[in-house]
C-alpha cells in the first residue's frame, strides 16, 4: 500500500513538472510573467516533493540514494531541479531554468517508468563504502555542472542567431547577453572537469581497494577519461583562440551528447559499472 501510494505521488509530481514545462513555454513564447511565476511556484512544489522523495530514501536506506542507475538518474534530477530554481532565484534566468527542467523531466520520467528490477543495487553490502559514496556523488554533480553547460551554450547559440538575423523580439530582452552565457558556459566547464577528476580518482582508488577482479580499460572508465579530455581539450582550444564563440557553444552541445551516451550505454557495457 505504501509503495503505491509513493508510486502515485512521483506521477503526481511528474504531472506537475509537466505543467510547469508548459508554463514555462508559454512564457518563452509570448512573455508572460503569469505563466513565468506559475511555473517557477510550480517548480518549487516539484522540489520540496523530490526532497521528500530523497529525504525518505535517505531514512529508510540509510544511505544517500545514488548506488543504483535507477537512484542516479533520480539525484540528478534533483540536483538539476535545485540548480534551476537557484538561478533564477540569483539571476532571474528563466530560460536557463527552463532547459534544466527539460533536462531533469527527461530523467525523472526514465526514474519513474523503469522496470523495478533497475532499483536494486548491484553492489554488495560488502563493498559499499564512503568512497564510494562519494565517488558517485562527484561524478553526479560533474555531469550536472556539464548540464549547465550544456543549457548556456543552447542560449548563446539563440541570442547569437536572434542578432545576426536582427530579430530583436521580446524574448530577446530576457535573454542572457553574449558575453554572460559565454561566461556561464565556461564557468559550469571549469567546476565540471576537477570534480569529474576528483570522482575518478576515487573510484579508481575504491576499484583498486574493494574489487579483486577488475580492469582500468573498461569501457566506462575509458569513457569518463574521454570525456575529461575533451572538456578540457575544448577549454585550452578556447582558451588559446583556436576555437571561438559560435563554434565553442556547439562543440560543448556535442560533448555533453556524449556525456549522456557514456551515462547509460556506458554503464551498460561496462564490466563492474552495472550499478551506475
Amino acid at each position: 500500500m505504501v509503495e503505491l501510494t509513493m508510486a502515485r505521488l512521483q506521477e503526481a509530481m511528474l504531472i506537475l513538472y509537466a505543467v510547469s514545462l508548459i508554463f514555462y513555454f508559454v512564457d518563452f513564447l509570448n512573455k508572460e510573467p503569469r505563466a513565468q511565476r506559475s511555473a517557477f511556484w510550480l517548480t518549487v512544489v516539484v522540489f520540496l516533493m523530490q526532497t521528500g522523495f530523497l529525504i525518505h530514501a535517505l531514512i529508510v536506506t540509510r544511505q544517500l540514494p545514488v548506488l543504483s542507475l535507477y537512484e542516479g538518474v533520480y539525484f540528478f534530477a534533483w540536483v538539476l531541479i535545485t540548480l534551476s530554481l537557484g538561478i533564477q532565484l540569483k539571476y532571474s534566468l528563466s530560460y536557463a531554468g527552463f532547459f534544466l527542467n527539460a533536462i531533469a523531466f527527461c530523467f525523472m520520467t526514465i526514474h519513474i517508468f523503469a522496470p523495478t528490477h533497475l532499483s536494486s543495487s548491484g553492489v554488495g553490502d560488502s563493498l559499499i563504502s564512503e568512497l564510494l559514496f562519494i565517488h558517485i556523488t562527484f561524478a553526479i554533480l560533474s555531469y550536472a555542472a556539464f548540464a549547465m553547460a550544456f543549457v548556456f551554450a543552447i542560449l548563446y547559440l539563440l541570442v547569437y542567431n536572434l542578432l545576426k538575423k536582427k530579430k530583436f523580439t521580446s524574448q530577446f530582452s530576457r535573454l542572457p547577453s553574449l558575453q554572460h552565457a559565454m561566461t556561464g558556459m565556461k564557468a559550469a566547464i571549469y567546476t565540471g572537469i576537477p570534480m569529474l577528476l576528483v570522482s575518478l580518482i576515487l573510484g579508481v582508488q575504491w576499484a583498486y581497494t574493494a574489487l579483486s577482479d577488475w580492469k582500468l580499460f573498461d569501457i566506462k572508465i575509458i569513457g569518463s577519461f574521454f570525456l575529461l579530455l575533451v572538456y578540457g581539450v575544448l577549454l585550452f582550444l578556447n582558451r588559446s583562440g583556436k576555437v571561438k564563440a559560435a563554434d565553442f557553444a556547439w562543440a560543448t552541445i556535442f560533448a555533453f551528447v556524449l556525456l549522456i551516451i557514456n551515462f547509460f550505454l556506458g554503464s551498460k557495457l561496462s564490466q563492474f559499472h552495472f550499478w551506475l
